[in-house]
């Protein structure tokens, strides 16, 4: 049976990475029924004015600045950590996510509970066999993002030794593929076969991942709460449905009548489909199904493309 999720209501909630594609229908959906706070660098007067027009609260700091961080509130009832930086500079990538997830859970260690947003690209390469949470872990996005898996493997192991430090219950999730009506890889794809772009799969085919849409994410987020422990409770989380970029760009051909061009390279970031079993038993399936979450991305998105 899953846990019990926690009640989120009228709590006061942390959300970092908020302008992202991932976070930002976080910050709308729980701003409508919690005291939600939205921290990012906010560069950007119009990314502060999208979250302010939530009804969230706006929190300007670098999560890699120590002292910037020490001087935010830090008295939330739940820290939902969905941020990552991407620059390409290993110094300051691995201060913003390994260091930047210390400085956050240090300074916010009373928290219920912390999620922290990982990634299946924490994975090794190994075919098309599911990752599971115990298999290696490996520089898996390296030929796209330099920093990206190295980053994220160095958060996690920050986020456990601080939760351990502090008694803090946190959920290190590792994500798959999100998406959504405000984007995501397939609707890039649609792009790309609009445009005549080829797009770029390992010769290993079919490339599997599982994908999952915003309405699932959003969902499970009180669950994998309600899974913390300051023991920290590490867990896949993707669509219950592995899915290829080969099925789903012919999906879309079959929504649009754009026909997908392949280039077939070992650059490519290859099969990276999860083991869902322990997410299973933690927080339950997922229920959207992947064509009807496509169709819909592309309603929203692209309604002129559609057949």
């Amino acid at each position: 049976m899953p846990v019990d999720p926690v009640d989120m209501s009228g709590a006061r909630i942390l959300i970092t990475g908020p302008t992202g594609q991932v976070a930002l229908p976080v910050v709308e959906h729980f701003a409508k029924i919690a005291d939600v706070h939205a921290l990012a660098r906010f560069s950007k007067q119009a990314d502060r004015d999208t979250i302010e027009a939530l009804g969230a609260s706006v929190i300007a700091a670098d999560l890699a600045d120590p002292a910037a961080v020490a001087a935010i509130p830090g008295d939330f009832d739940y820290v939902l950590n969905f941020a990552v930086v991407k620059s390409g500079n290993f110094d300051y990538d691995l201060a913003a996510n390994g260091g930047g997830v210390g400085n956050l859970m240090t300074r916010c260690s009373k928290a219920r509970a912390v999620l922290h947003i990982s990634s299946a690209g924490v994975y090794q390469y190994h075919g098309h066999e599911p990752r599971r949470e115990g298999n290696p872990l490996g520089d898996n996005h390296r030929s796209m993002f330099p920093t990206y898996s190295i980053s994220k493997i160095a958060s996690e192991t920050v986020c456990r030794f601080v939760a351990r430090q502090h008694g803090i219950p946190t959920t290190i999730a590792r994500l798959s593929v999100p998406y959504g009506d405000n984007g995501g890889w397939m609707y890039f794809h649609m792009l790309m076969m609009q445009q005549g772009l080829p797009i770029d799969i390992h010769p290993e085919g079919p490339n599997l991942y599982n994908p999952i849409h915003v309405d699932d994410y959003i969902e499970k987020i009180p669950y994998l709460l309600g899974a913390a422990t300051p023991e920290v409770t590490t867990t896949n989380f993707g669509g219950s449905e592995p899915v290829s970029i080969e099925q789903w760009c012919g999906h879309i051909s079959d929504l649009t009548g754009l026909t997908p061009e392949f280039n077939k390279t070992t650059n490519a970031f290859g099969s990276l489909c999860i083991d869902t079993t322990r997410m299973h038993e933690l927080i339950g399936r997922t229920r959207v199904d992947w064509r009807d979450g496509i169709r819909r991305q592309l309603q929203a998105l692209a309604p002129e493309v559609l057949k």
